[in-house]
């Protein structure tokens, strides 16, 4: 596998060898630290070939994996969920418009559900902070599930 030193612009052009991206490239093309690129492998969540003295080489089209990781990550989806929102678009080949339009449903779906979440929190968090109690024993904010709260507020009981 020889390194090479400019990638045709194109994303979707060649896939041989010549075309792949090393390492540092991919970093710098991305802003994502080497370590990270290394730490998404070992999580599966990209994949590389290896050259010559063991060093990876990444297709092209790995750049649009990085940079839906790094905006998943901003968002604070965790890795393992980026994974399975990842996982029907192929790593072994040049993914085509049905790979990402069926990724896309699933971001679609996930960023749905964080949206009610977040909406639901800050309903909460208006309430609370409207009310300006901040009660343990009444908040479901600040103590949601308390159990032992229905015995009262007695103080420590658990040991």
């Amino acid at each position: 596998m020889t390194q090479h030193a400019s990638a045709p612009e194109d994303e979707d052009e060649d896939l041989s060898p010549e075309a792949m991206l090393p390492i540092g490239e991919v970093s710098a093309r991305t802003g994502v630290a080497v370590s990270a690129l290394r730490f998404y492998e070992e999580l599966g969540l990209i994949t590389s070939q290896r050259g010559v003295r063991n060093q990876r080489f990444y297709p092209r089209h790995v750049l649009r994996r990085v940079a839906l990781i790094t905006v998943a990550k901003h968002i604070g989806i965790p890795l393992s969920e980026v994974g399975d929102l990842l996982a029907s678009v192929p790593q072994n080949r040049l993914p085509d418009h049905s790979d990402w339009q069926r990724a896309s449903r699933a971001w679609k779906h996930r960023l749905e559900e964080r949206r009610l979440t977040i909406e639901h929190l800050e309903r909460q968090l208006t309430g609370c902070i409207g009310c300006g109690c901040l009660s343990m024993k009444a908040c479901g904010l600040l103590n949601p599930g308390d159990a032992l709260g229905q015995d009262g507020a007695v103080g420590a009981r658990r040991l």
